[in-house]
């Protein structure tokens, strides 16, 4: 398993390991397959909504090619909205354990995941002609001869994807080279976690507004280095990144490496909502 280090502006370098190619691939699969099952749901609603009705008109054919588009919106937008919602995970990425974040650690913006979503080109192909085989058969090749090319476009995309993701030091495909994300596994060595955010209440009196100062990055790195150094039991992470921020905030604390990191972030997710 590969491991990509990342310094963070505390001269202090994350670890990620990057999943091996069978669980992204496996990932890919059990998506396939939920949308798959999706697609037969929808098919047998659509064809019981019909089944009745043996003269179409023109409307009738309308509101079917309409109703039959709308179906097809959850199925290009599947991985969009799963990693926007899960936190960088679809459901096939979740079961193997892998997760979306950004080249510096932190969870990625919503541009880089429509980036990612909108450089999906051989998963959305594949897709295609999933939809294709399960609404005409095996026939549909004979229907549409020019179906060939599609699948063959298809093959020639994800291969170029493969190469990229085994050729890549980080394991990137095009869309994560471009929208500058990384796959990495969620029991990541130093995987910053979902989100920055924990839970102050309401009468906490901040201790050290200089917090501010700094920019998201930085407080997703100062979460994922509290939390490394605690697992790990690294009492040096912690105070090497403590007399960092207190030199570079000219802050003056006795508070112990882990406290003083700990009341930083509470006074961040404080005064970032005030």
């Amino acid at each position: 398993m590969s491991i990509v280090r990342i310094p963070t502006n505390f001269n202090i370098d994350l670890e990620f390991e990057i999943p091996e190619f069978y669980r992204r691939f496996f990932a890919l699969i059990i998506d396939l397959v939920v949308i798959y099952l999706y697609l037969i749901i929808a098919g047998a609603i659509m064809r019981n909504l019909y089944s009745g009705n043996h003269s179409y008109s023109d409307n009738d054919l309308y509101d079917y090619s309409f109703l039959r588009l709308i179906f097809m919106v959850p199925v290009f937008v599947y991985h969009l909205f799963c990693e926007i919602t899960m936190k960088g995970q679809s459901i096939g990425k979740k079961i193997m354990g892998i997760r979306v974040v950004s080249e510096g650690g932190s969870k990625p913006s919503i541009s880089q995941f429509i980036i990612r979503w909108l450089l999906r080109v051989s998963d959305y192909t594949v897709i295609l002609l999933i939809f294709l085989y399960a609404s005409y058969g095996p026939n549909v090749f004979i229907f549409i001869p020019t179906l060939r090319w599609f699948a063959l476009l298809a093959f020639v995309f994800l291969g170029a994807d493969v190469v990229l993701v085994a050729s890549s030091k980080k394991g990137q495909r095009l869309g994560d080279i471009l929208a500058k994300t990384i796959l990495i596994r969620t029991s990541t060595r130093g995987s910053i976690t979902d989100t920055v955010f924990i839970d102050v209440s309401d009468n906490y009196v901040p201790v050290f507004p200089q917090i501010m100062r700094l920019s998201d990055k930085d407080i997703n790195a100062i979460k994922s280095i509290l939390e490394t150094s605690r697992k790990k039991g690294d009492f040096k992470i912690a105070e090497a990144a403590s007399e960092k921020i207190k030199n570079h905030l000219q802050i003056q604390s006795s508070l112990s490496p882990f406290d003083f990191l700990e009341v930083l972030l509470k006074d961040y997710n404080y005064l970032s909502v005030k």
